[in-house]
């Protein structure tokens, strides 16, 4: 997800795309600790797109 779409959307949907995509990491990791995931990168990718939201909205709750 980039940048320019974070900004667009509201903080409500931010907030669960926040949430949905924090699961989503964790289970990635515990998955791929017992058996490789098919394609690694998609743990960076998610953890990547969850530090964007986050910052998102911290950015958003200083202002």
């Amino acid at each position: 997800m980039k940048q320019s779409e974070i900004k667009e959307l509201s903080v409500e949907e931010l907030t669960l795309k926040l949430a949905t995509l924090r699961k989503e990491y964790e289970d990635m990791k515990i998955t791929h600790a017992v058996s490789p995931l098919e394609n690694p990168m998609l743990i960076r990718k998610t953890r990547r797109t969850v530090a964007r939201i986050a910052t998102e909205l911290n950015k958003r709750e200083i202002q």
